[in-house]
């Protein structure tokens, strides 16, 4: 009998769209622009409204104030960059069709040699915008200052009104990813207790390719949250959980490669049995309950690695403690079972070792023990690299240290 769907309730959904990062990054960028335009209508004496104010605060707020302030700067030099050429053209000969043609081909060239990296069509894109407004020679200056004015109010309002931390949504997609390749697993496993037909097989193979699609989805709502964890001050230790999740992606990526390689090998096997099962009944039981093991581990890892609450997080690493050590129990008995089959039939022995191999990286990619010493690497090396790119950090650090032991050691 199925289950009935619960019905929806639109105040929480309407919660929870309020907290999307599209709906935050809208409402931010409208308060700022419009916050920028009352700035300037107040400093700026020019008659001509001052639009460049807020069309600078909408290119300089970001969604994150790591890519407030990493991008910021660049994007306030593709405005300045792109004002500042609108108004030499426009005091030199106005706007006519090819000095609009001129205005562009300049601010693409001008653009390379600003650095202002990945920004340069936005130089174009100011000066376009600009010259219709700014075609008063007198009011050049008034240009200059709205597009500082709205740089500063960008900057100051993702400085003073720390964006949230997107980590709730990038692991809301860990969980989503895991809990299809979950049900993939299922499925494989469901249909080896009958005939699998080739088309069948191919169809599991396509839904497995498609998780590359939903990891590039994942991977971006990721690079989100690790930005929104940098130099925030509601966060304590963003680059622990930063690894966390980046390396419980990486794995679940490795598992997702795995699983499509597992769903090529069951495809070749329908090749050469047109007629009967996969396996044989034994063989079909051990390898559906090697695949819900498997299931199972991959929806614990991914619980591991997005659970916040110390409590949920052993429940979850006990729980993935479990499903592996029964995992590999059963890897073992279908390797017992496919030696047997084997020994009366070789000829598939190259697609039968590769299943095994396959649900052994699994295994070994979700250990916990080497998820911890993957960490502890990961920790070593940003040590490292941080210590390789601000060495005058590094050496303040020390002579602190030094200066605080020296002044604990007891006098004489």
């Amino acid at each position: 009998m199925p289950v009935p769907l619960a019905p929806k309730d639109p105040l929480r959904d309407l919660v929870r769209r309020h907290r999307e990062p599209a709906v935050v990054q809208t409402v931010r960028s409208t308060a700022a622009a419009v916050i920028s335009y009352v700035v300037a209508l107040q400093l700026v004496s020019s008659e001509a409204p001052p639009l460049t104010a807020p069309l600078t605060a909408l290119l300089v707020v970001q969604v994150t104030l790591y890519s407030t302030l990493t991008t910021g700067i660049r994007r306030v030099n593709s405005v300045v960059a792109g004002v500042v050429i609108a108004i030499g053209f426009s005091a030199l000969v106005g706007l006519t069709w090819w000095s609009l043609g001129l205005v562009i081909l300049a601010s693409l060239v001008i653009g390379r040699f600003v650095r202002v990296g990945e920004f340069v069509p936005e130089v174009a894109i100011s000066a376009m915008l600009v010259l219709g407004v700014a075609q008063v020679t007198s009011t050049a200056w008034d240009r200059v200052l709205e597009t500082l004015i709205g740089a500063v109010v960008g900057l100051a309002f993702n400085v003073l009104l720390v964006p949230p931390v997107w980590v709730s949504s990038a692991s809301e997609a860990i969980v989503d990813l895991a809990g299809r390749m979950r049900k993939l697993l299922g499925h494989i496993g469901d249909e080896l207790a009958e005939h699998t037909p080739v088309e069948q097989a191919a169809a599991r193979l396509h839904e497995a390719r498609r998780l590359d699609h939903d990891i590039v989805q994942v991977d971006a709502a990721l690079r989100q949250a690790e930005d929104s964890l940098r130099f925030n001050p509601r966060v304590k230790e963003g680059l622990l959980s930063r690894l966390v999740l980046r390396t419980g992606l990486d794995a679940l990526e490795i598992c997702a490669v795995v699983l499509r390689v597992s769903c090529r090998t069951l495809t070749d096997l329908a090749k050469t049995r047109t007629d009967e099962p996969l396996f044989p009944p034994e063989i079909t039981s051990a390898l559906q309950e090697l695949f819900g093991h498997l299931a199972g581990a991959i929806e614990s890892f991914a619980v591991l690695i997005t659970t916040q609450v110390s409590a949920n997080a052993e429940h979850a690493e006990a729980r993935l403690t479990a499903e592996l050590a029964a995992g590999r129990e059963s890897r073992d008995r279908v390797a017992h079972l496919l030696l047997d089959r084997l020994r009366q039939d070789p000829g598939q022995w190259q697609l039968h070792g590769a299943l095994l191999a396959e649900a052994d990286r699994v295994l070994d990619e979700l250990d916990v023990e080497k998820r911890s010493e993957r960490l502890v690497e990961e920790l070593d090396r940003h040590s490292r690299e941080q210590q390789a790119r601000y060495p005058w950090l590094e050496r303040l650090k020390r002579r602190v240290r030094n200066s605080v032991i020296r002044g604990d050691e007891p006098e004489d």
